[in-house]
């Protein structure tokens, strides 16, 4: 774990080689990627099968290659009441706040007298990667399908890898919740590349998104293009900008919510008060040593936990700016304080009783976020994601002699002679 002192002659330095530090994936990985798209291009399903027998142990010939919508429906109504409850409320609660989401289309004539405006249509069909194994997660499927079907998109495709031919229940049973129309046994950037390419038995789609490992990563990199992508996601992130009032028990458990997501997670704590920050780091051991997932979180603390003790907490924002994480949690008297000078940041948790946790699951606002410092320019997904824009112009007659010579002007100036007579017709010059 890194413990830095803002006022160390060296802070800046080691702080900008923390920022510079994107913990991203071996550059091998693309290579590899790259020879499955093309694989799967050229082969399709055969391609498929192959990759699903060396990576996931079974053949789809064997298990179905579509799980069928009765078996996700018998997931759900399988589920224990209280977890089918609690998917529930977080599907509602998904839907209520990206339903707010949606654009309004515009329609109007300006002074000019041309009619302007665009409207606003779903894709046809989008893809959602749901990962299998130990990183299944109905939350990511709820928080990925849910924004599709809000903005209209009639076929939503869910690919996902079955190891051993094993499907996990949760999944199912969020995809039934969230209305997916297919769900397919295949995983990893082959089943991306057959998402994007389409193969005999899978239709391509428009969009695809969902979180998945490296080779995922990397193959959503490579296709965007050929379909629309979420964004390129790294590992987890999350930022605590903490008061010595808080409990450090509260504070280690936050830290190490996206520490056990991943060895290359990072967990940041900003503090004004030393001593603590020295009650947080020993609180983290301690709360490690309870943790089912204690390997990964110890890995993801020990080579990127990092404790940063400042003199005053106005210097966080500059600093929380700086790094641009996916989670910001600011556990402060007033944390809107701090809030106003925050520019870059995937998900900002405002409050002593806001952990990150509460994200991840049923407070609304979706939890794919921008990673590796992309919150500079990236925003989380959201419904427009699914969308897209068309702008259209109407100029009646009347209205063309008002604009038209300056289109001329500027066609003429572009040495563009047609764009001008198209125009210079109509005027009748």
């Amino acid at each position: 774990m890194l413990r830095l002192k803002s006022s160390d002659p060296d802070f800046a330095r080691t702080f900008a080689r923390l920022v510079k530090d994107r913990r991203e994936s071996d550059p091998d990985i693309a290579r590899d990627v790259q020879t499955i798209i093309d694989d799967v291009r050229l082969r399709g399903d055969e391609a498929l099968a192959e990759y699903t027998e060396r990576f996931d142990g079974h053949l789809p010939a064997d298990d179905g290659w579509r799980i069928p919508a009765e078996d996700c429906r018998e997931a759900f109504e399988n589920l224990a009441p209280d977890l089918r409850a609690a998917l529930e409320l977080a599907a509602q609660r998904i839907r209520d706040y990206h339903r707010a989401q949606l654009p309004e289309d515009r329609d109007y004539t300006d002074e000019a007298g041309l009619r302007l405006g665009a409207k606003w249509r779903a894709v046809d069909g989008a893809g959602l990667y749901v990962p299998g194994g130990r990183a299944a997660y109905p939350s990511s499927l709820l928080m990925n399908a849910i924004p599709a079907k809000v903005a209209g998109v009639e076929r939503l495709v869910v690919t996902t890898p079955t190891p051993k031919g094993v499907v996990n229940p949760l999944v199912l049973a969020a995809a039934h919740l969230a209305g997916v129309d297919e769900i397919w046994r295949v995983g990893g950037a082959q089943a991306v590349a057959a998402l994007a390419h389409g193969t005999r038995r899978i239709r391509p789609v428009d969009v695809i998104t969902g979180p998945g490992n490296a080779w995922v990563a990397e193959a959503k990199r490579q296709l965007y293009g050929v379909v629309g992508i979420d964004m390129v996601a790294g590992p987890s992130e999350i930022l605590v900008i903490a008061d010595g009032k808080n409990d450090p028990v509260w504070i280690a458990a936050d830290l190490l919510s996206q520490a056990e997501h991943d060895p290359l997670a990072q967990s940041i704590l900003i503090t004004d008060d030393a001593a603590f920050a020295d009650q947080v780091a020993d609180a983290v051991g301690v709360e490690i040593a309870m943790l089912p997932t204690a390997k990964v979180a110890k890995a993801s603390w020990d080579a990127y936990g990092t404790i940063i003790v400042v003199d005053s907490l106005d210097e966080a924002p500059a600093l929380a700016n700086a790094l641009a994480a996916e989670h910001v949690e600011i556990a402060t008297d007033d944390p809107d304080a701090i809030f106003a000078g925050i520019r870059h940041a995937g998900s900002v948790f405002l409050g002593r009783h806001t952990p990150e946790a509460i994200g991840d699951y049923v407070a609304g606002p979706n939890h794919v976020l921008p990673t590796g410092r992309r919150a500079r320019f990236a925003s989380g997904l959201s419904v427009l994601d699914f969308m897209k824009r068309t702008s259209f112009i109407a100029v009646p007659e009347s209205a063309l002699g008002a604009v038209g010579p300056a289109a001329i002007a500027l066609a003429d100036a572009e040495g563009l002679a047609a764009h001008a007579r198209s125009i210079e017709l109509r005027l009748g010059l």
